[in-house]
């Protein structure tokens, strides 16, 4: 007899952590097993809902080479997190046929606290983990597609919800120096106080790069956590601060480099650049009485940007910019401004209980989460070298965001459960704009069905069928809009605040004998639109609606106690839904993602090597101009000599490939090239290089 552990799936509030519901009942027995662990991934035989869940924990982190602190969303199959400027600007991701920018379409939360900005000043969704500190991750939970009634904004493609640790067995400093300037020191440790356990950890780093211009990248990270409790019964303070400054070092087009203009590495701005700010408190208070899961949290935030990027380069010429110095042939002049600044406040409340129905046993799971963001400047500027020259648009927005959710799990006979679920989300929106026609205030709201099934003809094959409607939200200054900020005149189609999506997926979770785990995944996922606020130019491009189709198939290995072997694949058919003569591709959309690591850990070894590929993929809606493939090795090291002493090796890009981390088509203007004629804008790749071989070493002493 199958027994489901439909208690066992993760109840996530909007801040705080994530807390494992306790099965109601059974239908063998009173009690279920626990969840356990199988190698470096949690078990959920028995208890997914779906087959592209999951849940990677510090086990295998810990062999994970990281060279950024957001590399840490590669612990998801499928995913890549790459970079197109300065170390210090948030990651770049895909999954799914996304290009996902920096957040886009993937909600990502951090002990409960969500990550994505909307209306952010650089993009919609906007992601930094940077002030994340890897060493203190424990695990990362996934979930892919909008099939969870937990899961709101962004959460289209999916979402990542990673939990750091509640306490350190021993305090530790740790000393990490490296090739092109790279220095970082951390110290982290726990103390009991009050009855609970009190983590801290303080992070400066700094990071020249290999580039020309030192991208003299520097960041500090404090953090401290004090955890009471369990955490099925307990309390959770948290607070976070980080800040860093950086010199960017943005995509570059091929053909400068490939005619000798400039190098691999060199800038055509060398001032582009950035500076960001982030504090944060959090708490949660949990509570498990009868088979009743509770939990309330609440955040608040502080958060300041800025970021000078030039991406076009001369395309203004010396007409549209009189400054003399700018006029000389040598200096660029596209450069521009995205100021952020604002402070977030969030509840949340949720609760799991028992279900009983028709004399089938079940659970309710039922909860609401409210936030507001007090936008005080979300602004555009035209600048040179740092030093604005005209203001394209600046705004203050109040934005409010309500999500109300359900969810109930029945099983209907010891092989099926069906879950169906109900999420209604409302936005109120308040805009004030520099430019008075741009100015209004608006309310939406959409309601999202969910519904799973699940068979499972033995305890070793779990067979899925998933559905569900999502959406992402819009910049607020885009569903207000009438006019071209840069005119004044010329009309603009506004955004639909909340743009939803279908996604549909069938999958099957396999172990075959104790040592071999797969999942298979086909799904498609349907965008009506893909509205999106472009804040490098200020205005709302409504883009066409989307079909994605995809496989993904996953394996987790263990041929002997010291080895371990992970690999994943992932193939998607993204395309427009509708017709248009420049063509049906979706730029940036990656069709093949493929990642293999190994893992061996004997005695005082720890030895991890992982490989990424991704494959050649559209940059241009007719496919007539393609990014290059992308195949990188990175390795990591170390031997612990004593119980006090570990020194660690991390090499990235080991066998030094000329790949690109990032590659776009559009049109950009070089010193001695023509001006545009007649609108015509001719589109060319620009590329952003991935890192060449890069040595770390660290020290790292416990005490």
């Amino acid at each position: 007899m199958i027994v489901r552990r439909f208690g066992a799936f993760s109840v996530t509030l909007s801040l705080g952590l994530v807390v494992p519901l306790q099965p109601a009942s059974a239908q063998t027995s009173g009690e279920l097993k626990p969840v356990t662990i199988q190698s470096t991934r949690e078990d959920l035989q028995g208890s997914a809902t779906s087959a592209s869940e999951g849940v990677v924990t510090s086990k295998q982190l810990r062999t994970r080479p990281v060279l950024r602190a957001g590399d840490i969303m590669e612990a998801v199959p499928g995913l890549v997190a790459t970079q197109h400027a300065g170390e210090g600007k948030a990651n770049q991701y895909f999954m799914r046929g996304f290009n996902l920018d920096h957040g886009t379409d993937l909600a990502t939360f951090v002990d409960g606290v969500p990550i994505n900005f909307p209306t952010h000043g650089h993009g919609q969704g906007y992601t930094d983990l940077y002030f994340l500190i890897p060493e203190l991750v424990d695990s990362v939970q996934y979930r892919k597609g909008p099939y969870y009634a937990q899961e709101g904004d962004f959460a289209t493609a999916g979402s990542v919800r990673i939990r750091t640790l509640r306490k350190l067995e021993q305090p530790f400093g740790l000393l990490e120096i490296g090739r092109f300037g790279y220095r970082r020191i951390l110290a982290a440790g726990s103390v009991v106080a009050g009855g609970g356990d009190l983590l801290f950890a303080a992070e400066r780093g700094g990071d020249d790069g290999p580039w020309t211009v030192s991208q003299d990248l520097r960041k500090t990270n404090l953090t401290a956590k004090y955890s009471l409790g369990t955490p099925d019964n307990g309390l959770v303070l948290g607070a976070t601060h980080y800040e860093a400054s950086w010199i960017s070092t943005d995509q570059v087009p091929k053909r400068a480099i490939d005619n000798g203009t400039i190098g691999r590495f060199d800038t055509l701005d060398p001032t582009a650049g950035g500076r960001t700010r982030r504090t944060g408190i959090n708490g949660e208070w949990t509570r498990s009485e009868g088979g009743v899961q509770t939990a309330v949290s609440a955040y608040a935030l502080r958060y300041s940007f800025d970021l000078f990027s030039n991406f076009s380069y001369y395309t203004r010429g010396c007409d549209a910019d009189p400054l003399p110095a700018a006029c000389n042939g040598n200096v660029a002049l596209d450069q521009f401004e995205q100021v952020d600044r604002r402070n977030v406040f969030g509840l949340g409340a949720r609760q799991s209980r028992p279900l009983k129905l028709g004399g089938l046993d079940g659970q309710l799971s039922f909860g609401a989460d409210l936030r507001r963001d007090n936008v005080g400047e979300v602004g555009l500027y035209d600048t040179f070298q740092r030093a604005r020259t005209s203001t394209v648009r600046s705004d203050e927005v109040q934005l409010t965001a309500l999500g109300l959710w359900g969810q109930a799990e029945l099983q209907l006979t010891p092989q099926w459960q069906a879950i169906a679920g109900l999420r209604w989300d409302q936005r109120d929106i308040d805009v004030t704009s520099s430019v008075a026609a741009n100015s209004g205030s608006t309310r939406a709201s959409r309601a999202s069905p969910k519904a799973s099934l699940i068979y499972s003809p033995s305890d070793r094959l779990d067979l899925y069928a998933n559905w569900g409607r999502g959406f992402h939200s819009n910049d607020a200054r885009g569903t207000v809009i009438r006019v071209d900020p840069r005119d004044g005149v010329t009309p603009v189609e506004r955004a639909t605040p909340l743009a939803p999506a279908t996604g549909y997926e069938i999958g099957a979770r396999q172990k075959w004998g104790t040592t071999l785990t797969t999942t298979a995944a086909l799904w498609a996922l349907d965008l009506d639109s893909e509205l999106l606020f472009v804040g490098d130019a200020g205005t709302t491009e409504a883009s066409r609606p989307s079909r994605r189709r995809g496989i993904e198939l996953t394996a987790n290995w263990r041929p002997a106690p010291a080895w371990e072997v992970d690999a994943d694949l992932s193939l998607t058919r993204a395309r427009f839904g509708d017709s248009d003569p420049a063509g049906d591709r979706i730029p940036g959309a990656m069709e093949r993602v493929a990642t293999l690591g190994i893992t061996y850990v004997s005695g005082p070894w720890t030895v991890g090597a992982r490989v990424r590929h991704f494959g050649a993929h559209p940059l241009i809606e007719d496919n007539s101009i393609r990014g290059e493939a992308s195949t990188l090795v990175n390795t990591r090291v170390s031997y612990r000599f004593s119980r006090a002493v570990e020194l660690s090796l991390d090499v990235f890009n080991l066998f030094d490939r000329r790949a690109s981390d990032v590659q776009y088509a559009y049109a950009s203007r070089l010193p001695g090239e023509p001006a545009f004629a007649d609108g015509v804008t001719p589109a060319s790749v620009h590329l952003h290089p991935s890192m060449p071989r890069t040595v770390r070493v660290g020290v790292k002493v416990s005490f």
